[in-house]
């Protein structure tokens, strides 16, 4: 199934989601089954992928995360770096199983502009445990050019 092109916003109530693992949960967003986050349309991005430990997000930057200098505001890539390493790790999880980041970590490698234009973002988890997980990720341009990447430790929470 294709990802809804017209995303509906919200959050999933508990009964939802009963029984679904996390990568369930992820793929009922991608698949337009779920609402998708509302930060996803405050901050202009989308899951595209999700897969064992793995996930996929488009991006387009532009005018509205601008800071006083005229770039994209670091706290744009860190979010996003913060929700595909999130993701990641959710999707590792089982059913009635939670997480809650209890650090993110950025390195910003080259700027971006409100006219970067359309970007991806990839997360992947580097270190599943019981209670820690821990997860990378990296924001790349058309080009392949890598513009910030970063990691994230991650809290397993029973709901």
């Amino acid at each position: 199934m294709s990802p809804n092109p017209e995303p509906v916003f919200g959050i999933a109530t508990l009964d939802q989601i009963a029984g679904m693992t996390g990568k369930q949960h992820l793929q009922a967003i991608i698949d337009g089954a779920l609402p998708a986050p509302p930060i996803a349309r405050t901050m202009s991005f989308r899951m595209v992928e999700v897969g064992d430990g793995e996930v996929l997000f488009e991006a387009t930057p532009g005018p509205d995360l601008l800071n006083p200098l005229g770039g994209v505001h670091g706290g744009w890539a860190l979010t996003l770096i913060d929700t595909v390493t999130g993701c990641a790790a959710h999707s590792t999880l089982p059913a009635g199983v939670g997480f809650a980041s209890i650090e993110t970590k950025a390195n910003f490698s080259r700027p971006i502009k409100a006219d970067t234009g359309l970007v991806r973002a990839e997360g992947r988890v580097i270190s599943k445990g019981r209670t820690i997980i821990s997860a990378e990720g990296k924001i790349i341009d058309a080009d392949g050019r890598v513009l910030a990447h970063g990691t994230s430790t991650v809290m397993v929470l029973a709901r």
